[in-house]
Protein backbone atom coordinates (compact mmCIF):
# COMPACT_ATOMS: atom_id res chain seq x y z
CA UNK A 1 0.00 0.00 0.00
CA UNK A 2 1.43 3.45 -0.93
CA UNK A 3 1.03 6.27 1.98
CA UNK A 4 0.39 10.01 0.48
CA UNK A 5 1.05 12.70 3.64
CA UNK A 6 -0.48 16.29 2.29
CA UNK A 7 -3.42 14.46 0.41
CA UNK A 8 -5.86 17.33 0.23
CA UNK A 9 -3.28 19.79 -1.63
CA UNK A 10 -3.06 20.48 -4.92
CA UNK A 11 -0.28 18.25 -5.48
CA UNK A 12 -1.79 15.70 -3.04
CA UNK A 13 -4.94 15.36 -4.38
CA UNK A 14 -3.65 15.30 -7.86
CA UNK A 15 -1.10 12.34 -6.74
CA UNK A 16 -4.25 10.53 -5.44
CA UNK A 17 -6.40 10.48 -8.39
CA UNK A 18 -3.61 9.26 -10.58
CA UNK A 19 -2.31 6.49 -8.39
CA UNK A 20 -5.72 5.40 -8.29
CA UNK A 21 -6.71 5.69 -11.71
CA UNK A 22 -3.39 3.38 -12.08
CA UNK A 23 -4.71 0.60 -9.58
CA UNK A 24 -3.12 1.21 -6.90
CA UNK A 25 -4.11 0.85 -3.04
CA UNK A 26 -3.47 4.37 -1.48
CA UNK A 27 -3.64 5.62 2.46
CA UNK A 28 -4.05 9.35 2.53
CA UNK A 29 -3.50 11.07 5.97
CA UNK A 30 -5.94 14.56 6.31
CA UNK A 31 -6.39 16.67 9.29
CA UNK A 32 -9.50 18.01 8.50
CA UNK A 33 -12.76 16.09 7.06
CA UNK A 34 -13.99 19.19 5.32
CA UNK A 35 -10.52 19.12 2.87
CA UNK A 36 -11.60 15.58 1.70
CA UNK A 37 -14.06 17.11 -0.57
CA UNK A 38 -12.10 19.19 -2.15
CA UNK A 39 -9.95 16.39 -2.99
CA UNK A 40 -13.25 14.53 -4.51
CA UNK A 41 -13.73 18.03 -6.49
CA UNK A 42 -10.33 17.46 -8.30
CA UNK A 43 -11.23 13.76 -9.00
CA UNK A 44 -14.54 15.24 -10.77
CA UNK A 45 -12.27 17.44 -13.26
CA UNK A 46 -10.98 14.47 -14.51
CA UNK A 47 -14.24 11.71 -14.40
CA UNK A 48 -17.19 10.19 -13.75
CA UNK A 49 -16.36 7.57 -11.65
CA UNK A 50 -15.37 9.45 -8.61
CA UNK A 51 -16.87 7.54 -6.28
CA UNK A 52 -15.30 4.10 -7.79
CA UNK A 53 -11.58 5.40 -7.29
CA UNK A 54 -12.29 7.18 -4.22
CA UNK A 55 -13.30 3.56 -2.70
CA UNK A 56 -9.74 2.57 -2.98
CA UNK A 57 -8.56 5.33 -1.13
CA UNK A 58 -8.48 4.75 2.66
CA UNK A 59 -8.12 8.19 4.49
CA UNK A 60 -6.74 8.03 8.49
CA UNK A 61 -6.86 11.30 10.35
CA UNK A 62 -3.48 12.11 11.34
CA UNK A 63 -0.54 14.69 12.22
CA UNK A 64 2.85 14.47 10.82
CA UNK A 65 4.17 15.71 13.97
CA UNK A 66 1.64 13.24 16.62
CA UNK A 67 4.05 9.94 16.47
CA UNK A 68 1.40 8.00 17.44
CA UNK A 69 -1.29 8.89 14.79
CA UNK A 70 1.60 8.86 12.16
CA UNK A 71 3.33 5.32 13.10
CA UNK A 72 -0.44 3.72 12.73
CA UNK A 73 -0.68 5.25 9.16
CA UNK A 74 2.69 3.61 8.20
CA UNK A 75 1.02 0.04 8.97
CA UNK A 76 1.26 -2.20 5.95
CA UNK A 77 2.74 0.44 3.93
CA UNK A 78 5.62 0.16 1.14
CA UNK A 79 6.06 3.41 -0.46
CA UNK A 80 5.63 6.94 0.99
CA UNK A 81 4.96 9.72 -0.95
CA UNK A 82 5.50 13.31 1.43
CA UNK A 83 3.35 16.49 0.03
CA UNK A 84 2.29 18.11 3.21
CA UNK A 85 3.86 21.22 3.91
CA UNK A 86 2.96 24.65 5.01
CA UNK A 87 3.42 27.63 3.00
CA UNK A 88 4.37 31.07 4.14
CA UNK A 89 6.83 33.89 3.71
CA UNK A 90 6.08 35.81 7.13
CA UNK A 91 8.80 35.76 9.42
CA UNK A 92 6.38 35.50 12.45
CA UNK A 93 5.33 31.84 11.50
CA UNK A 94 9.41 30.49 11.23
CA UNK A 95 8.95 28.14 14.15
CA UNK A 96 5.35 27.05 12.28
CA UNK A 97 7.34 26.39 9.48
CA UNK A 98 9.97 24.62 11.44
CA UNK A 99 7.65 22.20 13.03
CA UNK A 100 5.64 21.32 10.07
CA UNK A 101 8.62 21.05 7.33
CA UNK A 102 11.59 20.10 8.92
CA UNK A 103 10.44 18.47 12.37
CA UNK A 104 7.44 16.64 10.19
CA UNK A 105 9.90 15.62 7.60
CA UNK A 106 12.37 14.15 10.28
CA UNK A 107 9.18 12.05 11.63
CA UNK A 108 8.40 10.79 7.77
CA UNK A 109 11.87 10.07 7.37
CA UNK A 110 12.17 8.20 10.57
CA UNK A 111 9.38 5.95 10.19
CA UNK A 112 10.20 5.24 6.66
CA UNK A 113 13.35 3.79 8.38
CA UNK A 114 11.79 1.37 11.04
CA UNK A 115 9.50 0.45 8.79
CA UNK A 116 11.91 -0.56 5.76
CA UNK A 117 10.14 1.80 3.58
CA UNK A 118 11.20 0.80 0.18
CA UNK A 119 11.33 3.81 -0.98
CA UNK A 120 10.13 7.60 -0.10
CA UNK A 121 9.57 10.61 -2.56
CA UNK A 122 9.80 14.01 -1.10
CA UNK A 123 7.96 17.02 -2.62
CA UNK A 124 10.41 20.31 -1.84
CA UNK A 125 10.78 23.12 -4.25
CA UNK A 126 13.21 25.12 -6.40
CA UNK A 127 13.10 27.11 -3.68
CA UNK A 128 16.03 25.37 -1.86
CA UNK A 129 17.76 25.29 -5.31
CA UNK A 130 20.88 28.17 -5.15
CA UNK A 131 21.17 30.72 -7.50
CA UNK A 132 23.64 31.66 -10.57
CA UNK A 133 25.56 34.88 -10.18
CA UNK A 134 25.87 35.15 -14.03
CA UNK A 135 22.23 34.39 -14.82
CA UNK A 136 23.30 30.64 -16.16
CA UNK A 137 20.71 28.20 -15.97
CA UNK A 138 20.77 27.20 -12.30
CA UNK A 139 20.82 23.08 -12.02
CA UNK A 140 20.34 20.62 -9.26
CA UNK A 141 24.07 21.14 -8.60
CA UNK A 142 23.86 24.81 -8.36
CA UNK A 143 25.01 25.52 -4.58
CA UNK A 144 22.95 26.70 -1.66
CA UNK A 145 24.75 29.86 0.13
CA UNK A 146 23.94 29.95 3.33
CA UNK A 147 24.93 33.34 3.92
CA UNK A 148 22.36 34.51 1.29
CA UNK A 149 19.04 36.36 2.49
CA UNK A 150 16.53 33.50 2.20
CA UNK A 151 12.99 33.99 3.38
CA UNK A 152 11.70 31.28 5.92
CA UNK A 153 10.02 29.07 3.88
CA UNK A 154 13.11 28.40 1.81
CA UNK A 155 15.52 27.93 4.87
CA UNK A 156 12.74 25.34 6.50
CA UNK A 157 12.24 23.14 3.01
CA UNK A 158 16.08 23.51 2.68
CA UNK A 159 15.85 21.92 6.10
CA UNK A 160 13.75 19.22 5.09
CA UNK A 161 15.84 18.46 2.30
CA UNK A 162 18.73 17.66 4.75
CA UNK A 163 16.41 15.56 6.75
CA UNK A 164 16.02 13.03 3.81
CA UNK A 165 19.50 13.48 3.00
CA UNK A 166 20.41 12.06 6.27
CA UNK A 167 17.72 9.36 6.07
CA UNK A 168 19.49 8.30 2.46
CA UNK A 169 22.98 7.86 4.90
CA UNK A 170 20.67 5.46 7.60
CA UNK A 171 20.05 3.39 4.13
CA UNK A 172 16.82 4.82 2.79
CA UNK A 173 16.23 4.89 -0.44
CA UNK A 174 14.80 8.16 -1.88
CA UNK A 175 13.83 10.48 -4.42
CA UNK A 176 13.44 14.62 -4.16
CA UNK A 177 11.63 16.96 -6.56
CA UNK A 178 11.65 20.76 -6.57
CA UNK A 179 8.90 21.48 -8.70
CA UNK A 180 8.80 25.30 -9.92
CA UNK A 181 5.59 27.77 -9.65
CA UNK A 182 2.85 24.57 -9.84
CA UNK A 183 0.27 24.84 -12.50
CA UNK A 184 -3.17 23.01 -11.60
CA UNK A 185 -6.75 23.62 -10.79
CA UNK A 186 -8.78 23.15 -7.24
CA UNK A 187 -7.12 25.35 -5.23
CA UNK A 188 -7.87 28.79 -6.23
CA UNK A 189 -6.61 30.34 -2.95
CA UNK A 190 -3.53 29.68 -2.99
CA UNK A 191 -0.31 29.10 -5.12
CA UNK A 192 -0.88 29.94 -8.41
CA UNK A 193 -4.73 29.44 -8.11
CA UNK A 194 -4.61 32.67 -6.42
CA UNK A 195 -2.55 34.20 -9.20
CA UNK A 196 -5.52 33.32 -11.57
CA UNK A 197 -7.57 34.31 -9.24
CA UNK A 198 -6.04 38.09 -9.23
CA UNK A 199 -5.91 38.27 -12.61
CA UNK A 200 -9.40 37.56 -12.85
CA UNK A 201 -10.31 40.49 -10.36
CA UNK A 202 -8.45 42.50 -12.50
CA UNK A 203 -4.39 43.22 -11.73
CA UNK A 204 -2.65 46.55 -12.60
CA UNK A 205 0.64 45.66 -12.25
CA UNK A 206 3.33 43.43 -13.48
CA UNK A 207 7.31 42.73 -12.51
CA UNK A 208 9.70 41.18 -15.24
CA UNK A 209 10.89 38.87 -12.75
CA UNK A 210 11.22 35.20 -14.23
CA UNK A 211 10.85 31.48 -12.51
CA UNK A 212 10.05 28.37 -13.74
CA UNK A 213 6.63 26.97 -13.71
CA UNK A 214 5.27 23.15 -14.20
CA UNK A 215 1.85 21.56 -14.99
CA UNK A 216 0.70 19.93 -11.84
CA UNK A 217 -0.04 16.71 -13.77
CA UNK A 218 3.84 16.77 -14.87
CA UNK A 219 5.02 16.81 -11.07
CA UNK A 220 2.89 14.28 -10.45
CA UNK A 221 4.02 11.63 -13.48
CA UNK A 222 7.45 12.68 -13.21
CA UNK A 223 6.99 11.28 -8.89
CA UNK A 224 5.69 8.45 -10.20
CA UNK A 225 7.99 7.53 -12.56
CA UNK A 226 10.86 8.22 -10.35
CA UNK A 227 9.55 5.87 -7.49
CA UNK A 228 8.71 2.97 -9.97
CA UNK A 229 12.35 3.13 -11.25
CA UNK A 230 15.46 1.96 -10.04
CA UNK A 231 16.39 5.94 -9.79
CA UNK A 232 17.78 6.65 -6.14
CA UNK A 233 19.14 9.08 -3.92
CA UNK A 234 19.03 11.92 -6.55
CA UNK A 235 16.63 15.39 -6.59
CA UNK A 236 15.11 16.46 -9.79
CA UNK A 237 13.86 19.81 -10.89
CA UNK A 238 10.82 19.60 -12.43
CA UNK A 239 10.34 22.78 -14.36
CA UNK A 240 8.42 23.08 -18.33
CA UNK A 241 9.67 26.97 -19.50
CA UNK A 242 10.89 29.89 -17.80
CA UNK A 243 8.25 32.52 -17.74
CA UNK A 244 8.74 36.52 -16.56
CA UNK A 245 5.53 37.32 -14.28
CA UNK A 246 4.63 39.69 -16.87
CA UNK A 247 4.03 37.20 -19.70
CA UNK A 248 3.05 34.42 -17.36
CA UNK A 249 -0.24 37.01 -16.43
CA UNK A 250 -0.34 37.93 -19.53
CA UNK A 251 -1.27 34.40 -20.53
CA UNK A 252 -3.65 34.06 -17.86
CA UNK A 253 -5.54 36.98 -18.55
CA UNK A 254 -6.30 35.96 -22.56
CA UNK A 255 -7.31 32.69 -21.12
CA UNK A 256 -9.83 34.15 -18.83
CA UNK A 257 -10.97 37.10 -21.35
CA UNK A 258 -9.53 40.17 -19.03
CA UNK A 259 -7.43 42.64 -19.55
CA UNK A 260 -3.67 41.99 -18.83
CA UNK A 261 -1.89 44.03 -16.32
CA UNK A 262 -0.21 47.19 -17.95
CA UNK A 263 1.88 48.92 -15.54
CA UNK A 264 5.54 47.87 -14.37
CA UNK A 265 6.01 47.59 -10.65
CA UNK A 266 8.93 49.23 -10.06
CA UNK A 267 11.79 47.88 -7.39
CA UNK A 268 11.52 51.48 -4.98
CA UNK A 269 7.51 50.84 -5.32
CA UNK A 270 7.58 47.26 -4.17
CA UNK A 271 9.87 48.28 -1.06
CA UNK A 272 7.57 51.10 -0.22
CA UNK A 273 5.15 48.75 -0.69
CA UNK A 274 6.12 45.74 2.07
CA UNK A 275 6.98 48.64 4.51
CA UNK A 276 4.09 50.04 4.28
CA UNK A 277 2.19 46.00 4.78
CA UNK A 278 4.63 45.39 7.64
CA UNK A 279 3.21 48.52 9.51
CA UNK A 280 -0.30 47.34 8.97
CA UNK A 281 0.00 44.11 9.78
CA UNK A 282 2.40 45.30 13.18
CA UNK A 283 -0.49 47.62 14.04
CA UNK A 284 -3.81 45.60 13.07
CA UNK A 285 -2.27 42.13 14.24
CA UNK A 286 -3.32 40.93 10.03
CA UNK A 287 -1.65 38.82 8.31
CA UNK A 288 1.34 39.66 5.76
CA UNK A 289 0.39 39.83 1.80
CA UNK A 290 3.79 41.25 0.34
CA UNK A 291 7.29 40.81 2.44
CA UNK A 292 10.67 42.20 1.75
CA UNK A 293 11.20 38.37 0.39
CA UNK A 294 8.56 38.17 -1.58
CA UNK A 295 9.58 41.95 -3.56
CA UNK A 296 12.87 40.21 -3.50
CA UNK A 297 11.57 36.74 -5.20
CA UNK A 298 8.71 38.44 -7.83
CA UNK A 299 11.97 41.36 -9.23
CA UNK A 300 14.84 37.95 -9.56
CA UNK A 301 15.66 36.29 -12.77
CA UNK A 302 15.85 32.90 -11.97
CA UNK A 303 16.17 30.26 -15.53
CA UNK A 304 16.08 26.61 -14.46
CA UNK A 305 17.25 23.57 -16.40
CA UNK A 306 14.82 20.69 -16.57
CA UNK A 307 17.71 18.48 -18.30
CA UNK A 308 18.27 16.32 -15.39
CA UNK A 309 14.83 14.88 -15.78
CA UNK A 310 14.66 14.96 -19.64
CA UNK A 311 17.66 12.56 -19.74
CA UNK A 312 17.03 10.04 -16.77
CA UNK A 313 13.13 9.56 -17.49
CA UNK A 314 13.11 10.65 -21.19
CA UNK A 315 10.93 12.93 -19.96
CA UNK A 316 8.33 15.39 -21.91
CA UNK A 317 6.84 18.47 -20.26
CA UNK A 318 3.53 19.90 -20.84
CA UNK A 319 3.99 23.19 -22.52
CA UNK A 320 2.92 25.71 -20.20
CA UNK A 321 0.31 27.34 -22.47
CA UNK A 322 -1.72 24.47 -22.54
CA UNK A 323 -1.31 23.79 -19.04
CA UNK A 324 -2.63 27.29 -18.45
CA UNK A 325 -5.43 27.16 -20.65
CA UNK A 326 -6.52 23.87 -19.43
CA UNK A 327 -6.51 25.52 -15.15
CA UNK A 328 -8.06 28.60 -16.84
CA UNK A 329 -10.65 26.71 -18.28
CA UNK A 330 -11.35 24.87 -15.15
CA UNK A 331 -10.97 28.08 -13.32
CA UNK A 332 -13.98 29.83 -15.03
CA UNK A 333 -16.60 26.58 -14.96
CA UNK A 334 -15.76 26.47 -11.15
CA UNK A 335 -16.57 30.24 -11.13
CA UNK A 336 -19.41 30.08 -12.87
Amino acid sequence: MILVTGGTGLVGSHLIYKLTEKGHRVRAIYRTKEKINAVKHVFSYYTKDVDVLFSKIEWIEANINDIPSLTNAFIEITKVYHCAAFISFDTRDYHTLRRINIEGTANIVNLCLSNNIEKLCYVSSIATIGKTENGTLINEGTHWNPEEDHNVYAITKYGAEMEVWRGTQEGLNAVVVNPGVIIGPGYWKSGSGSLIKFVQKGLSYYTNGVVGYVAVKDVVLAMIELMNSDIQNKRYILVSENLSYKDFFTKVAIQLHVKPPKKEASNFALNILWRLDWLQSYLKHKRRRITKHNAKTITAISHFSNKKVVTDLNYTFIPIDVSIAETCQLFLEDLG
